[in-house]
């Protein structure tokens, strides 16, 4: 999949998981969370995320609703395994 990766800071997600900054964890796009009965079908997978050259092993745990399809929401320690967290938005590959 392809999309754009930015990165949050919240504490709690719809996965019912708690997680801080350091964690690598991302929210999935709300179209492709999927549905399990409440939304959350993606919960506790791990997704692989590359972007120039470089790559990192994340754990889905929130559904990031304004994200578009192909796009995910890293913590802070993820997008800064892939680039600085001032960049703001990086164009990602990813696959689970």
């Amino acid at each position: 999949f392809s999309g754009r990766g930015t990165w949050f800071t919240d504490s709690v997600g719809s996965c019912g998981t708690s997680f801080t900054t350091d964690d690598l964890i991302v929210a999935m796009n709300a179209p492709q969370q999927g549905d399990d009965g409440n939304g959350n079908a993606q919960c506790g997978k791990h997704v692989r995320i590359q972007y120039n050259g470089k790559s990192v092993t994340a754990k889905v745990v929130d559904t990031c609703p304004e994200c578009a399809e192909g796009s995910l929401d890293l913590s802070q320690a993820a997008f800064k395994t892939l680039a600085p967290l001032g960049q703001g938005v990086i164009d990602i590959t990813w696959s689970f």
